[in-house]
């Protein structure tokens, strides 16, 4: 199933109610985790490159994860409502972690399960500024940027509007 994509695998009714649940889990994750190692896994789906997108935001999604991959950013952060920003980024399984930042609970439950995607809430902003920094200002403090790291940064404007990500910016920190 990893091999093949899969954002998240399940155990069955059977195996998570055994004798060993959590030893399960725990063989399921590692198992999962090495075969994500593998080197024959193709990252970025080579057809992405020629692919022509219908979707202003689903550009800006896959501009993203080609200019972080280039650069060597450490992160690719998209401030999202729905989610389908970093669903369209993790998609092409890149090694660059995704941190998706949004002020909906139910896009936050959502995006958990979106391969290496790690979502954060951050607190509602009203204009695009405020909202850059109060990402990098939390992304920061949790020890995931450094002063000098680059990351790329995705978002809509105006905000607030699902399906409005239209902007990439690249970013140092500090």
């Amino acid at each position: 199933a990893v091999l093949d994509g899969t954002d998240a695998v399940m155990l069955s009714a059977e195996t998570a109610a055994g004798k060993y649940p959590v030893e399960t889990v725990e063989t399921m994750a590692a198992i999962a985790l090495e075969a994500e190692r593998a080197d024959d896994v193709q990252l970025v789906e080579a057809t992405f490159i020629n692919k022509k997108f219908g979707r202003i935001d689903q550009s800006i999604a896959m501009g993203a994860l080609f200019t972080a991959q280039h650069l060597g950013c450490k992160a690719i952060v998209a401030l999202t409502e729905s989610g389908s920003t970093a669903l369209w980024i993790s998609r092409q399984r890149t090694k660059v972690p995704i941190f998706a930042l949004t002020t909906q609970a139910t896009s936050l439950r959502r995006m958990a399960l979106y391969r290496n995607v790690t979502p954060l809430m951050m607190p509602s902003c009203d204009d695009r500024d405020t909202a850059l920094a109060e990402a990098e200002r939390l992304l920061v403090a949790r020890g995931v940027l450094r002063p000098g790291d680059t990351y790329a940064i995705t978002c809509g404007e105006p905000m607030g509007y699902p399906g409005g990500t239209n902007m990439l910016k690249i970013c140092r920190v500090g």
